[in-house]
């Protein structure tokens, strides 16, 4: 049962707002990151979801659909984009050909390399500044 307005103190606020300022911080440092690379924050996620994956180096349009929470034509046209850019390869599913398979190619690899490099040098020097609030749980 979720807590009612009036049982969260300025301590539970001041939590939450450090939270999403960090947050905040991080996502533009990302965008900014990206756009210093030549492609947009969504493109980067776009590599990303692919690379990371679970268990292989390619996903389906549905897969990057939840991984971005998006709708799949968005996803489609992102697709679109980045293939025109030479960053991905949309390929048939070799068992199911109703599948696509979404490949990253050498250049997409190199700057997804470079931005996934900085990221994690971002992520590493925020230790101990980025965490989650431990807020009470209030019946």
């Amino acid at each position: 049962m979720p807590s009612s307005p009036d049982s969260l103190g300025k301590a539970d606020f001041m939590a939450l707002s450090e939270f999403r300022y960090q947050m905040r911080r991080f996502e533009r440092f990302s965008e900014n990151a990206a756009h210093a690379e030549g492609i947009t924050p969504l493109q980067y996620l776009l590599l990303l979801h692919i690379k990371g994956y679970p268990g292989r180096d390619w996903a389906t349009v549905g897969e990057l659909a939840e991984r971005l929470q998006a709708q799949q034509h968005g996803v489609v046209a992102l697709l679109s984009r980045c293939e025109a850019a030479g960053l991905v390869q949309r390929r048939p599913n070799a068992l199911d050909r109703r599948k696509v398979e979404v490949h990253l190619l050498p250049a997409g690899e190199e700057v997804l390399l470079r931005l996934a490099a900085i990221h994690r040098a971002e992520l590493q020097s925020l230790h101990g500044v980025f965490t989650v609030p431990n807020l009470p749980h209030k019946p």
